[in-house]
């Protein structure tokens, strides 16, 4: 489903990542632990290939990092589902239309787009704020749009970026709940968090990561 061969990326500044080598099998939960500036965003993104490995490989679904075309990314990004911490949720927009454009720019039908977008909704509990805007929201329920636009194509893997990182301690362990519940139903779920805590208190597998390496 995922792996991450001996992967290297080095910012300008010298940061980045290096001999990262892990792999994610169907319905597991991961967190990738470590503080501010280890790398674990550098990890996510070479995933989604934002950053393209200077070195090594990154294998999503049947695509490969060393063999994929600048065309071909999007199709490789429609198998992740991807969580920030900044939610970056479009404030011209409502609800409804901030999780249905996934599904617009790739040419689904209006019928299926309505019945996913519904469904997404009911999963993170927000199916009474469809026709509110991100400013009517708080916090949380921001950050549950952002979980719904990140699961309604159906991804294998669900990435997760400090998803807790900027809410209070009882909305983040509801989001949890939330992260939780999906990977329940099958879906892979990678986290990355500076919190080790928390990702002691769920029953997943810890990857540590420290200067860009793992340890």
């Amino acid at each position: 489903m995922l792996e991450l061969h001996n992967v290297k990326f080095i910012y300008p500044t010298g940061d980045g990542i290096q001999h990262i080598t892990f792999r994610i099998n169907p319905g597991e939960l991961v967190f990738l632990v470590g503080p501010s500036g280890a790398g674990k965003s550098t990890v996510l993104k070479s995933i989604f290939l934002q950053e393209r490995p200077t070195e090594g490989h990154v294998i999503v679904g049947e695509y490969n990092s060393l063999f994929v075309s600048r065309q071909e990314i999007p199709y490789l990004r429609r198998k992740l589902g991807i969580v920030f911490q900044d939610f970056k949720l479009l404030n011209d927009r409502d609800v409804f239309r901030n999780i249905s454009f996934v599904l617009e720019v790739i040419g689904t039908r209006s019928k299926v787009i309505k019945r996913r977008v519904l469904r997404a909704l009911a999963d993170v509990g927000l199916s009474h704020k469809s026709r509110k805007y991100p400013e009517e929201l708080s916090g949380g329920e921001q950050q549950r749009v952002a979980i719904a636009r990140a699961i309604v194509n159906e991804p294998y893997i669900l990435l997760a970026d400090e998803p807790t990182g900027n809410l209070d301690p009882d909305t983040a362990g509801e989001i949890m709940d939330v992260l939780m519940r999906i990977n329940m139903r099958g879906t892979s779920l990678l986290m990355a968090t500076h919190n080790f805590a928390l990702a002691k208190a769920y029953n997943g597998r810890i990857i540590r990561i420290e200067h860009g390496q793992l340890v």
